[in-house]
C-alpha cells in the first residue's frame, strides 16, 4: 500500500464540463450576447457559442448520440450513469470523486484551446473571466486540494498582461501556454518578458497536449476507420517536439535558470533520446569552437541534459516505459497524473494502478513521483494530506 498522499499533476475541466455561467456572469454586462454562453441547436444538442462561433459541446444537458456512444468515459468505468451534473466542474462532486480515487490533490487544466475569437479585446476578456472563475469560484472550495492551472492567451502581449494580472492577485502556481497554437515561435524576443516574469514570480509554465488544426485534418482523413485511434501516438509528440527543442536551441532555459517547465500529457518516453541527441549536437558545436569564435562565440555553455534535469518536468499516467527510464529522468522530475475525468484516465483506480506499475520500485522514489515532487515544485503543504492518506490506507485494509 502507498503510504503517501497522491497529487495528480494533469487533470481536467474541459469546456463540456464547465457551468453555463462561467463567462456570462462576468462578461454579459459589457459584451452582451457576444460573451460565451450555452445554446441548444435544432438537434437538441447544447453547445458553447461566442460571438456567433461554436466552441464545442456542453454536457449539462442530456442528449442522444443516435446510437452507441463513440467512446467509453471514465464515468462509465466508475459506474456513474448520470454526468449531466457536470461532476468535474462541480467542486463538491469533484472532491467526492477524488476521495473515491484516494487522491489528495488535482492540478486542474481548463479548456486549453477552446477560446477562439479574432477579436483581441474579447479574447483577453474571455481568458481573464475564466481564470477569475477558476480561482474565485472553483478552487476556493478547497484551495489546498484543487490547484488551478491558469490559461494564458496564445500571443505574447496578451499573455504577459494576463500573467501580470494573475501574479498581482496571488495564489497562482502554474500557467498554461497552449503551445500548439501559440504564435510567434518561442525564440521570438516578444516572449522574453513572459519568461522573465515567470522566473520572478515562481509561477511554473506548462505546455499541454491538445487536438489542434493539423491533427484535426489527419483525423478527418481517417474518419470512420479504426486507424484514427492510433493517430494520438503521433499527435502527442508532433506538437511538442519543436517547442521542446527550441527551449534549448535558443538558450531560453540557459538564460532563465529559474524558469520551470512542465510538459503535460505528451508522454515521457520520447524525451530521453531527444535530450541525448541534443547533448551530442552540443558536443559537436563545441568541437568547432574556433569557427564560432570569429562569429561572437557560443552562447550555449551548459549541456542540454543538465538544463533538462534542472528545469523540466514531465507528467505520465501509467507508463512501464517511464519507469524503466528512471535512470535518465531521475526520481525528481517525473510527475504522476490520473488524467481525471478523461476516457483514458485511470480514475477511479489510481491507487491499485500505482501499486501494479510501481510496486517493484524503491518506495522513496515512488513517494516523490506520486506526490512529493509536486508538493516541492508547487510549494504545497501536504501535512493534512498525510493524515488523510493514512486514514484512506486504513480503510483499504479494512475493505480487503
Amino acid at each position: 500500500m502507498i503510504e503517501t498522499p497522491l497529487i495528480s499533476c494533469d487533470d481536467h475541466l474541459d469546456l463540456n464540463m464547465l457551468p453555463a455561467d462561467v463567462w456570462t456572469r462576468r462578461m454579459e454586462a459589457e459584451w452582451g450576447d457576444r460573451a460565451p454562453h450555452v445554446e441548444v441547436n435544432d438537434k437538441g444538442m447544447a453547445h458553447w457559442v461566442c460571438d456567433g462561433q461554436s466552441w464545442g459541446m456542453w454536457s449539462g444537458k442530456a442528449f442522444s448520440f443516435g446510437g452507441p456512444k463513440p467512446i467509453k468515459t471514465a464515468y462509465d468505468r466508475g459506474g456513474v450513469e448520470d454526468i449531466t451534473e457536470l461532476r468535474a466542474g462541480n467542486p463538491k462532486l469533484r472532491l467526492e470523486d477524488m476521495d473515491r480515487d484516494g487522491v489528495w490533490g488535482h492540478l486542474v487544466f481548463g479548456p486549453v484551446t477552446s477560446i477562439k475569437t479574432d477579436d483581441e479585446a474579447l479574447m483577453r476578456a474571455c481568458y481573464s473571466a475564466f481564470n477569475d472563475w477558476l480561482y474565485d469560484d472553483f478552487c476556493s472550495a478547497a484551495p489546498d486540494r484543487l490547484i488551478g492551472v491558469a490559461m494564458l492567451p496564445p500571443h505574447p502581449e496578451p499573455a504577459i498582461d494576463e500573467l501580470k494580472r494573475l501574479a498581482a492577485r496571488g495564489g497562482v502556481k502554474q500557467a498554461n501556454l497552449q503551445i500548439a497554437v501559440a504564435e510567434p515561435r518561442l525564440e521570438d524576443p516578444r516572449w522574453e518578458p513572459l519568461f522573465k516574469l515567470l522566473e520572478e514570480t515562481g509561477i511554473v509554465l506548462s505546455f499541454h497536449v491538445t487536438v489542434f488544426p493539423s491533427a484535426t485534418k489527419a483525423f478527418d482523413k481517417y474518419k470512420g476507420s479504426p486507424g484514427a485511434t492510433f493517430l494520438h501516438a503521433k499527435m502527442f509528440i508532433d506538437q511538442f517536439l519543436d517547442p521542446f527543442v527550441d527551449l534549448f536551441a535558443w538558450g531560453i532555459l540557459e538564460r532563465h535558470p529559474g524558469l520551470k517547465i512542465v510538459i503535460a500529457e505528451s508522454g515521457v518516453g520520447w524525451v530521453p533520446w531527444v535530450v541525448e541527441e541534443l547533448d551530442y549536437r552540443h558536443h559537436r558545436l563545441w568541437e568547432c569552437a574556433d569557427y564560432w569564435d570569429d562569429k561572437g562565440g557560443i552562447p550555449h555553455k551548459m549541456k542540454p541534459s543538465d538544463l533538462f534535469r534542472r528545469q523540466v518536468y514531465g507528467t505520465f499516467q501509467q507508463s512501464p516505459t517511464a519507469m524503466r527510464l528512471l535512470e535518465f529522468w531521475g526520481p525528481d522530475n517525473l510527475l504522476w497524473a490520473s488524467d481525471y475525468p478523461h476516457p483514458d484516465s485511470i480514475w477511479p483506480n489510481s491507487r491499485p494502478t500505482i501499486e501494479k506499475t510501481m510496486g517493484h520500485m524503491n518506495p522513496e522514489d515512488v513517494k516523490k513521483i506520486v506526490g512529493g515532487n509536486a508538493a516541492k515544485l508547487y510549494g504545497l503543504d501536504v501535512s493534512k494530506a498525510t493524515v488523510r492518506a493514512k486514514l484512506a490506507i486504513g480503510q483499504e485494509a479494512v475493505a480487503a
